[in-house]
């Protein structure tokens, strides 16, 4: 590494960790739903800022890998998050996956 400052090193990922202690404080004090919701887009937003170039420990796998595997987790977290309470939504899905 060029640069030896910690802020180079550490980049937005000091961000995405308070975020997610959030998210998961959120689940257990508040609301499963809420919580999971705010995890998931705490995930998306790690994945947008790793497409970015913004590296540091986010960076683990290559960016392409990076990005799709933050991209679908956070995705699936939003989704099963939207679909804990809500029936009708549920249906809609099944539905559409039914043969």
């Amino acid at each position: 590494m060029s640069d030896s400052t910690g802020r180079e090193r550490w980049g937005p990922y000091p961000l995405i960790l308070a975020g997610a202690a959030i998210g998961v404080l959120v689940i257990f004090v508040m609301s499963p739903r809420w919580g999971g919701f705010a995890l998931g887009a705490v995930i998306m937003i790690a994945a947008a800022l790793r497409f970015a170039g913004y590296g540091g420990q986010l960076a683990i796998r290559s960016k392409k890998n990076d990005v799709i595997t933050l991209s679908a987790f956070g995705f699936v977290l939003v989704l099963t998050s939207l679909l804990l309470y809500n029936n009708e939504l549920k249906a809609l899905i099944l539905s559409l996956l039914a043969p």
